[in-house]
């Protein structure tokens, strides 16, 4: 049942298809052509619903999770969600890793700090598990390369020692351009013939997100951390998911609050950015910025009911925003959708984005919590 035809079970609410995000992830997986696949279902799912999100991936093939923090991999574990192993890799300065090494917790290790960190929170019966991170280009997180040799060689001592074990071995690409990204992958080669003469025998490296899974086989090695791909969305520029054979998990909507008639020359919402150029038909929708509809795409998002597309009007507000739906049959109660899967008929995620100046990670993923994430299609 599509998005627009699905009754509401709240004012707002955003319809998440468990069946699609298991089938971008049976995708994605059969096209990198590597056995593990870590679905990274950070920032609550990239706005899914972090439990959602995993449990539809883990369906879909997903061999592991990845999250930013330790903050959500606990929120998994605590919903039940320990089919697979959960990475979690950026760490503040004053992050303790007792709980997580306890829980089985995967850490991303980024520094030898880090490193001593986890080592002293393991005990004979749980050595800390984790994946040395080396930042071949990116400039953020992971181990600068003057500083890797010494990172190798104290996780190797402390895996003789039994405190820990490195699973892994991983680096993030800029996506700056296949160039760019191929020097990447020359580094982190470089940084894994350092890593093995220290002794260092990881399971599992890897390098590529969505844009690289799709596009850059080299850089799939043994495993592949795939985010907004899974959900649907593409992070190329110029080349949308369906090309891909993927499907939009989201559905973003809410029921019409108000409809009135207004004459020629009406303003509409804050600033009068938008007047009525003719006798017209608005209808009040429940959902503004503080729900994720960009403020930045007033007078350029268009929203769907009754199968027709229509441009908000005027500034999107905190709450709420305006359609001028001109002179068609419009209802209270009738469902707008904002966005969804295009092939519906609706604004995409991406198209939103466009109207906002932004990408379509930044759509999905500000979706607010007064939202309700209601999972379909399973």
């Amino acid at each position: 049942m599509r998005g627009s035809e699905r009754p509401l079970t709240s004012t707002r609410e955003a319809l998440i298809d468990t069946g699609a995000i298991s089938a971008n992830v049976a995708r994605l997986k059969a096209h990198s052509g590597v056995g593990e696949f870590i679905a990274v279902v950070k920032a609550n799912g990239y706005g899914h619903g972090a439990a959602i999100a995993a449990r539809a991936a883990i369906a879909g093939g997903a061999t592991r999770l990845g999250v930013a923090d330790l903050d959500e991999a606990f929120e998994l574990i605590s919903a039940g969600v320990v089919d697979v192993p959960i990475l979690a890799w950026l760490h503040g300065p004053q992050s303790g890793f007792d709980d997580a090494v306890a829980a089985g917790v995967e850490l991303g290790i980024s520094s030898e700090s880090q490193l001593r960190s986890a080592a002293t929170a393991a005990t004979s019966a749980a050595p800390a598990l984790v994946h040395l991170k080396v930042d071949t280009g990116l400039s953020r997180s992971g181990a600068a390369l003057s500083a890797w040799s010494r990172l190798c060689a104290c996780a190797r001592a402390e895996e003789v020692a039994g405190r820990v074990r490195v699973r892994g071995i991983l680096s993030h690409l800029s996506g700056a351009s296949p160039e760019d990204d191929l020097a990447q992958l020359s580094a982190f080669e470089r940084a894994l013939t350092t890593a093995r003469r220290q002794g260092l025998r990881p399971a599992l490296t890897h390098l590529a997100a969505t844009a690289a899974t799709l596009t850059l086989p080299p850089t799939r090695l043994d495993a592949v951390r795939v985010g907004v791909g899974i959900y649907g969305l593409s992070p190329l520029t110029g080349r949308v998911a369906e090309e891909f054979g993927l499907r939009p998990a989201m559905t973003l909507r809410a029921a019409v609050s108000a409809v009135r008639r207004v004459p020629t020359g009406q303003g509409v919402s804050y600033d009068y950015t938008y007047r009525a150029p003719r006798p017209t038909t608005l209808a009040l929708v429940p959902l503004g910025y503080a729900d994720g509809v960009p403020r930045q795409a007033s007078g350029g998002g268009s929203v769907t009911i009754r199968g027709r597309r229509h441009r908000v009007a005027g500034r999107i507000a905190m709450d709420q925003l305006v359609v001028d739906v001109g002179d068609a049959p419009v209802e209270v109660g009738d469902v707008a959708v904002i966005f969804g899967d295009p092939a519906d008929g609706v604004a995409s995620a991406t198209d939103w984005a466009d109207a906002a100046g932004t990408i379509n990670y930044d759509i999905v993923t500000r979706v607010g919590r007064r939202v309700a994430r209601v999972a379909v299609g399973g």
